[in-house]
């Protein structure tokens, strides 16, 4: 489906969901976003088109960070975190320490990319036990050859997200154990795009982010399959929605806030990115979830079944169940 196509689809449900009023020029105001650069594009993608039918509204789109957007959320400075991990407990407690209600919706699927250099020849493929010699705490990885003894003596430099980055949360956990647990010499950046070229420039470099930015620079990078213990997968859209690219598949999601959910504006954005996630989604490079998933997050929505459904459980469990649930 085309954008031009999408406007008249969403038309109708916009004019039966708000009152002609949304399309007279009646509903304004501001919807303010921050947080992961990951779901960054799938965002900003919302945004674009929904200002071009509800041209009063602003949204505005920062790029924090997952944790240093669930700050702002938590003290009532935006009403809507965009998040590439589920929401920490500690982040629960601030929240609700400030009385800030909130709900959580998945949109979209994701596969953090291990990427080399096109140049490097000798990397076919990396264990999720290799990923955590390299990455590790205290790791003594100085050279590709400690990784296996056949690949040449040549320095490895690493590339990352930020501290900030739950990208970077959820790469530690899954590969080292811990949360916020790596070695410390490395290039880090909350920007996926330093972290691109930092990769396409350095021939000895190993670096990973979130698949949308693989997809969009695969001409200036090499992926590299990972052995999650059943043989290489390299993340596809078929691999990551089936799950078979694990343990690095995830979901992705936006939180809204109870104060911003009651405004008007912003209840017809966030109305307006499930009717559209699944078509912006590819889009923008990500996979999306399954139509029924959407359908159901656009119930929680209405029904405001507040909290988190995936803080604490295995977030790689299929997002339908857990709805469902």
């Amino acid at each position: 489906m085309n954008r031009l196509l999408l406007y008249f689809a969403v038309s109708t449900f916009f004019l039966l969901s708000l009152g002609e009023n949304s399309f007279a020029g009646g509903l304004a105001g501001k919807v303010r976003i921050d947080g992961s650069r990951t779901v960054f594009p799938i965002s900003e993608a919302v945004a674009e088109e929904f200002q071009k039918v509800n041209r009063k509204v602003r949204v505005t789109v920062g790029i924090s960070g997952t944790g240093g957007g669930f700050k702002k959320f938590a003290r009532g400075q935006t009403d809507i975190n965009d998040a590439s991990r589920p929401i920490k407990d500690s982040e629960i407690k601030k929240a609700k320490d400030n009385g800030l209600g909130f709900i959580e919706l998945p949109v979209a699927y994701d596969g953090l990319s291990v990427v080399i250099n096109p140049s490097n020849d000798f990397v076919d493929y990396l264990t999720v036990t290799e990923l955590r010699k390299i990455w590790q705490p205290g790791s003594t990885v100085k050279y590709w050859s400690d990784v296996r003894p056949e690949w040449p003596k040549r320095p490895i430099t690493l590339y990352g997200p930020g501290a900030d980055s739950g990208t970077f949360d959820y790469f530690t956990k899954t590969i080292n154990g811990k949360s916020q647990a790596s070695r410390p010499d490395f290039t880090a950046s909350e920007d996926d795009n330093v972290l691109v070229m930092g990769v396409a420039g350095d021939k000895n470099a190993l670096g990973y982010f979130g698949y949308a930015y693989y997809r969009e620079n695969q001409e200036k990078l090499k992926i590299v399959p990972i052995d999650g213990g059943t043989g290489p997968i390299t993340p596809s859209e078929k691999t990551i929605n089936d799950g078979s690219y694990k343990p690095l598949s995830r979901p992705i999601f936006i939180y809204i806030s109870k104060p911003g959910s009651q405004r008007p504006e912003v209840k017809a954005f966030v109305r307006f990115y499930l009717a559209n996630a699944s078509e912006l989604v590819k889009e923008v490079g990500y996979i999306s979830l399954p139509d029924k998933s959407y359908q159901l997050s656009s119930d929680q929505f209405e029904k405001w079944l507040k909290g988190s459904l995936i803080s604490g459980r295995n977030s790689d469990m299929e997002i339908k169940k857990i709805l469902l649930k």
